[in-house]
């Protein structure tokens, strides 16, 4: 069991909980993850949808562990390949969690397509889930380009190959209060922040 204020944030990648702790520090809540519990097995991800995955993450360990559990299932969605990656951008290239594969085969995948045909988009959904409640849901999103070379080294996964417009940079390239103003999980807690009291209360 965990203390009262304290979310378990279902992900062993500290790069992500980073993003979520600096998100979740302002709301009074301390962060642990699944680093802290080495004996609970990764779930694994059976869902067709990312709202699928993320409540599948959520309730399973939130059951196991008797306590409030957040868990998100976020990916890169391109226009021009039918929504790919979607649920499989963790392991695009066939190996879980190798960046470099991933965005090598994405750039292959694009090679014929012009610069008018790289719109994408990354998703995420948010799944928080207590013993006994039903789960919340919610979906947050960041409208984007795919870059013709990776640049930026202050990101992790498709970071440095998504290129925003309007900032005329990757999310590589910026820093990391910036990727907290706008990401997609940005998106998503921003819009988690206006339900959770409600939620937690009901």
């Amino acid at each position: 069991m965990t203390e009262k204020n304290t979310i378990v944030i279902a992900t062993r990648n500290k790069g992500k909980a980073k993003e979520f702790e600096a998100l979740f520090n302002k709301k009074g809540y301390g962060i642990v993850t699944l680093l802290d519990f080495p004996d609970i097995e990764d779930v694994e991800e059976t869902g067709e949808t990312f709202n699928e995955n993320a409540l599948l993450k959520a309730e399973t360990i939130s059951g196991k562990l008797d306590t409030l559990v957040l868990a998100d299932d976020s990916g890169l969605v391109v226009d021009a390949l039918h929504g790919q990656p979607g649920v499989y951008s963790a392991r695009y290239a066939g190996e879980e969690k190798n960046d470099a594969k991933n965005n090598a085969k994405l750039l292959n995948a694009l090679a014929d397509h012009n610069e008018n045909e790289r719109q994408a988009h990354f998703h995420c959904s948010l799944a928080l889930a207590r013993p006994g409640k039903d789960s919340l849901v919610i979906e947050g999103r960041l409208d984007g380009e795919i870059a013709g070379v990776p640049r930026g080294e202050n990101g992790f996964g498709y970071d440095p190959l998504f290129y925003l417009p309007e900032k005329g940079k990757t999310l590589a390239e910026c820093t990391q209060s910036e990727k907290n103003e706008i990401s997609h999980r940005a998106d998503a807690l921003k819009k988690l922040e206006r339900h959770l009291d409600d939620w937690l209360n009901d």
